[in-house]
């Protein structure tokens, strides 16, 4: 993958004032990923280094909405891989302009695909569409209009109920289980979340991190907005309480599409859609979390209205809830989103494309550097995945808490990383063993020049 360069220009190498911070408390990170698209390790940006939104590329058409009980408003679609397979569940419906109605009920879809790219509609002969079982509807009671499962990846969780979901309305958010993900029951009788608005896509998952369940679904808090809940059982729910968003401006939130952050739970990233009041149209966003409740929200589009295709008109423009890696494109996530919704005789569905771990990065084109917080890991070596411009490089100093190199680890040693890789390991000239500082309080010092840097961890 190459970088555009067209803003950067060469420069001599920066050489960074390091404030003393002897005393605080080392931030444990072991041998984890950690994305670095917060705050959260970062001490100080010197030079022109700062955490930068990257966006998503689109690509092609995956699956159309033409079927019977399909159509231009089938929304609130689910995507996740579940073995060799990719599953992608949705709302059917069909809004009748000339009439300024619903042309049928609302149903729940199902699709699948081995690549993500290729998606099959298979004829399932579970329910009933005008007199027929040949279509691939996985669910007609209540709910269909916010059906959203997701696989259960707690390892407690009973073969029955591998596959669970959240779906509802007015009355509250009823739960469903499912041993195969497409034959649905409900768990209990009664809804199992009653505070809030569930007109959205209100969705559950199992953090391993955390290991609990936890849920995020519609409220309004002068605008639409988005509450938080946890459970043990999926059944019993704490009382919900918002999100919060510190320094971000009040908007309206449409949907949220929290997950754990691939290859690191320990972090939740959400692509909440933005709602445009004055014009009824919907972008993408992107947010941050540590803790479930805090999250840093960007402020700019991820997907822009004019991106292809027929994403500007009312509500024609939300993220699916879902980021999966692609059979062969290791060096690739695949997102989702819709598009021509309202008008026309369906609605579609295109995939876009980001660099693996490539949400966020650190960059910086003339000249800066990152200093971590104090750190403590596992492991004997430093992987990076990173992308250097032409002329561009990254180079590492690991010192003290007082700002003083350690021996065998000095910025002049350490062998510049230049090109782009997503694992790239690095190197000091020297004997010195970086096993040796396992379990120590030390703060990695970046050097960057044209370049972006995603993720950092020690193996």
């Amino acid at each position: 993958m190459k970088m555009p360069v067209a803003a950067m220009v060469a420069v001599t190498c920066v050489c960074l004032l390091i404030p003393q911070v002897g005393g605080q408390e080392a931030v444990e990170i072991g041998s984890r990923l950690e994305p670095l698209l917060d705050d959260f390790l970062v001490q100080r940006l010197d030079g022109d280094a700062r955490l930068l939104l990257h966006k998503p590329q689109p690509r092609e058409v995956v699956l159309v909405a033409d079927q019977p009980w399909e159509g231009n408003t089938s929304a609130y679609y689910t995507v996740f891989q579940d073995g060799d397979r990719y599953r992608m569940y949705y709302r059917g419906s069909h809004h009748d302009t000339a009439a300024r109605r619903a042309a049928h009920p609302e149903v729940t879809c199902y699709a699948e695909s081995r690549d993500g790219i290729r998606w099959e509609k298979p004829e399932l002969g579970l329910h009933e569409f005008q007199g027929s079982t040949r279509n691939n509807i996985v669910w007609t009671g209540a709910g269909t209009h916010n059906f959203t499962p997701f696989k259960d990846e707690n390892p407690a969780a009973p073969p029955e109920s591998r596959y669970k979901a959240l779906a509802g309305g007015s009355g509250g958010l009823i739960a469903l289980q499912s041993a195969d993900g497409l034959s649905w029951s409900r768990i209990v009788d009664k809804p199992v979340i009653t505070q809030g608005a569930f007109d959205s896509q209100n969705l559950a998952f199992w953090d391993p991190h955390a290991k609990i369940y936890r849920e995020c679904h519609r409220a309004f808090r002068g605008v639409r907005d988005i509450m938080t809940g946890t459970s043990d059982d999926f059944l019993t729910w704490t009382g919900p309480t918002f999100l919060e968003y510190p320094d971000a401006p009040q908007e309206h939130l449409y949907t949220n599409a929290v997950m754990p952050y691939p290859g690191a739970a320990h972090v939740l990233i959400g692509f909440p859609t933005r709602f445009l009041p004055a014009t009824q149209q919907v972008e993408p966003t992107l947010m941050t979390s540590r803790d479930g409740r805090s999250f840093r929200r960007w402020t700019d589009a991820l997907i822009p209205l004019d991106a292809p295709e027929e994403r500007d008109g009312n509500r024609s423009n939300y993220m699916t809830w879902g980021l999966v890696q692609l059979p062969g494109s290791d060096a690739e996530w695949s997102v989702y989103a819709t598009e021509a919704y309202y008008t026309g005789p369906d609605s579609r569905v295109r995939r876009f494309t980001y660099r693996a771990g490539g949400l966020v990065s650190i960059r910086a084109d003339q000249g800066g550097g990152l200093r971590t917080k104090p750190l403590r890991f596992s492991g004997s070596g430093l992987v990076l995945n990173y992308q250097a411009a032409e002329g561009g490089q990254i180079r590492v100093e690991i010192q003290d808490n007082e700002g003083r190199p350690v021996p065998g680890f000095e910025l002049q040693r350490c062998q510049a990383l230049t090109g782009d890789s997503l694992a790239a390991p690095v190197r000091w000239q020297g004997d010195a063993d970086l096993a040796d500082l396992q379990g120590k309080s030390i703060v990695l010092s970046f050097e960057l020049r044209r370049a972006h840097l995603y993720t950092l961890q020690f193996r």
